[in-house]
């Protein structure tokens, strides 16, 4: 029976990234390390028998921001047609795994917007909040961030995306037989840290003011799914097996 998921790839590591400075629309470059490593994240789990089974995907949604679509050019999906946007470096040219799924950008999937926080670290947010005479025990599940969004807006988009997601691309294959002619059914995301865990708890109903107990690194790579084979219930994969042909 088919289970389609939704693999959620976080962009690759950039200079913010390892500094812990908040980066929402500063569009920063990945560093050398990131992108060397976003390519062998690529070449480890995309394939027709690994992770990533280019032939399954269905569609692919891509942050506005440049560090994500670097991120996605890296990992080397085997995409023929031409990416919506202006290439923004070199990209690998042995891809032997075919996708025919369509890229989109999307607002609903850019990071969360920091606000007055953008460009500064979570100690440094915590310091000006207690000369501005606000608590000190700051929390962006909770609180959010000044002049940027608050957790019930993260909350509006994403959602908005589940849904779209579930109905455009899942209920039509879920819980059917798997066969060769059936339709693709997983889905991509590439984009950032905590637009996307904010993501993995709308994904299974939890309210972000819980605050997430997962992380996911820079270049890391997540995966959704559900259970019993229904759409009613969603499910965070802990663990997720490489494809493997059955002997015939």
């Amino acid at each position: 029976m088919t289970t389609p998921r939704v693999f959620v790839v976080r962009h690759g590591e950039t200079e913010w990234s390892l500094s812990g400075k908040h980066t929402s629309v500063t569009d920063i470059p990945l560093t050398a390390n990131g992108e060397k490593r976003v390519k062998a994240t690529g070449r480890a789990l995309v394939g027709d028998d690994r992770l990533i089974v280019p032939k399954q995907i269905a569609h692919i949604y891509v942050s506005p921001r440049k560090r994500a679509q670097r991120t996605f050019e890296l990992l080397n999906l085997g995409i023929a047609d031409p990416l919506p946007w202006k290439i923004h470096g070199a990209r690998p040219t042995d891809a032997s795994h075919p996708c025919n799924a369509r890229v989109e950008v999307t607002e609903d999937i850019r990071e969360w917007d920091y606000g007055e926080y953008e460009g500064i670290t979570s100690p440094e947010i915590r310091e000006i909040r207690v000369k501005q005479g606000l608590t000190q025990k700051w929390d962006i599940w909770r609180d959010g961030c000044v002049g940027g969004e608050s957790p019930e807006d993260v909350t509006h988009r994403v959602d908005r995306l589940i849904k779209e997601i579930r109905e455009k691309w899942h209920a039509p294959v879920i819980g059917k037989p798997q066969s060769e002619e059936q339709a693709p059914g997983d889905v991509l995301l590439v984009a950032h840290g905590h637009i996307l865990r904010a993501f993995a708890m709308r994904w299974v109903g939890k309210s972000l003011q819980d605050g997430p107990a997962f992380l996911l690194e820079a270049g890391g790579v997540g995966i959704l799914s559900y259970e019993h084979h229904n759409i009613n219930e969603p499910a965070i994969l802990l663990g997720g097996a490489f494809v493997v042909s059955p002997d015939k």
